[in-house]
């Protein structure tokens, strides 16, 4: 998900995501671009997985040349945690962290898929779709250790 972190990493959080065409990358024509907050009440959790006190993404650029986003996340006691990433928007495997890659790519104009691996045979992947009135972006994905069921979950962000 965008994901808490799931595969140890921030930028699973973020969303994640992206690769559209460039003609989406003009100003006020992309969906995904903007800032958007992680609504707590709406999203449903893996099981045993905690949740982050607050979260929120921001995109950047949303191209099939980049995706840029920064993530923060804040814990328990509300030290927030801090993570941007700019990588290729074009459907590929790329580092996002030491152990961690990602790949991005769009499925249509307001559809989204994200795919995290971790080190450990880690898996993460997500389908993020934006609102017609691009107000709420809703993720859903499935999460898994290596060797282990997935197990899905529902993230749910307002655009702020």
């Amino acid at each position: 998900m965008l994901h808490r972190c799931g595969l140890g990493a921030l930028a699973a959080c973020g969303v994640l995501f992206m690769a559209a065409t460039p003609l989406a990358h003009a100003e006020g024509t992309n969906p995904f671009v903007g800032q958007w907050h992680w609504n707590r009440a709406l999203s449903k959790l893996p099981p045993g997985e905690p949740a982050p006190t607050e979260m929120t993404l921001q995109f950047d650029r949303v191209d099939s040349v980049h995706v840029r986003w920064t993530v923060t996340v804040k814990d328990a006691q509300g030290h927030p945690s801090i993570e941007s990433h700019d990588t290729p928007g074009n459907g590929e495997f790329y580092p996002i962290g030491e152990d961690t890659t990602a790949s991005f790519r769009m499925t249509g104009p307001d559809h989204l898929e994200a795919t995290f691996k971790g080190p450990a045979g880690e898996n993460d992947s997500m389908t993020c779709t934006v609102a017609a009135d691009r107000r709420r972006m809703t993720c859903e994905g499935a999460k898994a250790a290596a060797g282990s069921k997935p197990e899905s979950y529902v993230d749910v962000y307002d655009r702020e």
